[in-house]
């Protein structure tokens, strides 16, 4: 399918009321705001279960995170295990909350942007002043930097993966179980 803006989202929501909204972020992420009516299965629990999952139903998926970026990584997910009408909400929780559209918010952890941010900025700032002491931490920044010019230039984010298995983004995980019927409406 395609990417959908919110006001479009809305639209279908109110004309096929059987769609599915699923917030691909972390449990953190999505318990600190989220769409309301949308479950929460994470990418790295649907990356897991791809080989398990099967078009079960004909409903529209649309699939959410921060930006639109982990979204359509889950739509290719979806999309493998033959899920047919798969979209994207363009610009994610971002833009439906810029557009004016409401959240449900709780207590949650950063969005996983934000995290990534504080992490790479500590590493960069320990490389630069630690290098005073130990001239060699400078390539701690260095690879740092690598990394952030890697990730922009495959829109991909191995900071991002590896901060997600961490205790905080983890709370509340939903089980393969919850995964099956968030996606298909079964339990």
């Amino acid at each position: 399918m395609h990417d959908l803006t919110t006001d479009q989202v809305r639209r279908l929501v109110e004309a096929e009321p059987r769609t599915r909204l699923i917030d691909v972020r972390t449990p953190g992420e999505f318990s600190a705001a989220h769409i309301p009516g949308s479950a929460n299965v994470p990418l790295d629990l649907l990356r897991a279960n791809a080989a398990g999952l099967q078009a079960a139903h004909d409903d529209h998926v649309v699939l959410v995170c921060r930006s639109g970026v982990r979204a359509r990584d889950a739509r290719l997910i979806a999309e493998a295990a033959g899920l047919e009408r798969v979209s994207v909400l363009e610009g994610g929780v971002s833009a439906w909350e810029r557009d004016g559209a409401p959240l449900r918010r709780g207590r949650g952890t950063w969005a996983m942007e934000r995290q990534v941010r504080m992490v790479a900025g500590a590493l960069v700032l320990a490389g630069v002043a630690g290098s005073a002491a130990w001239e060699p931490l400078k390539w701690v920044a260095g690879a740092v930097g690598a990394g952030l010019a890697f990730s922009a230039l495959t829109d991909t984010c191995a900071m991002a993966r590896a901060l997600s298995v961490l205790p905080w983004n983890r709370t509340g995980r939903a089980g393969g179980g919850d995964l099956l019927a968030a996606l298909t409406g079964r339990s």
